[in-house]
């Protein structure tokens, strides 16, 4: 059995690649609303706070801070996950469970996984301010690298529109993404 090496509590801001199961798959745009309303709910009763965002059709990036009495990631990930696979299923995104699998998919469910999500996740604790800022450009600029978009700022599934209204960033905002390992390979 593989050994997973999870970090200490998270104090820094940490990154995040999650893809689904179905590479390929336009899932997470179709649903964006459902992933959205995930986010929300779990942040509800579990915060964190959101240093950047972005959703693609398969896969997502995300840097994400956490409280340090509430540190732990990967409940949060997986109830988002969980809460996501359940609302796509009902809105017919993705095929109902055969009868058959019934108790597999409540087994599954309960387990946060439902078939639409790799097991795992990528993280990567950022280990200063220029390294959290690498990861956030990476988000904004992620739709660029895939060849969705020309510019940042016209992929809508980021939070790079956040940070413009904030003026945190302008809106002409570009630049060449870093060489590294961002867990896209997953």
């Amino acid at each position: 059995m593989p050994q997973y090496r999870r970090l200490p509590a998270a104090t820094a801001p940490i990154f995040f690649t999650l893809c689904l199961s179905e590479r390929g798959s336009t899932l997470l745009l179709d649903g964006l609303d459902l992933l959205r309303e995930a986010v929300r709910h779990v942040k509800g009763y579990r915060p964190f706070h959101v240093h950047a965002f972005v959703v693609l059709p398969d896969h997502l990036h995300a840097v994400l801070g956490f409280p340090p009495e509430d540190p732990n990631y990967s409940q949060r990930w997986g109830s988002i996950k969980a809460r996501f696979s359940r609302d796509a299923r009902r809105a017919g995104l993705v095929p109902p469970w055969p009868v058959a699998d019934a108790e597999a998919q409540r087994r599954l469910f309960r387990k946060g996984e439902a078939g639409l999500w790799q097991k795992r996740f990528w993280e990567h604790q950022c280990r200063d301010e220029a390294d959290l800022q690498r990861h956030i450009r990476y988000c904004w600029a992620n739709p660029v690298k895939h060849g969705l978009v020309a510019r940042p700022v016209d992929w809508d599934a980021s939070s790079i529109h956040r940070d413009i209204r904030a003026g945190l960033v302008a809106p002409e905002w570009s630049d060449t993404l870093m060489e590294g390992d961002y867990g896209e390979a997953a």
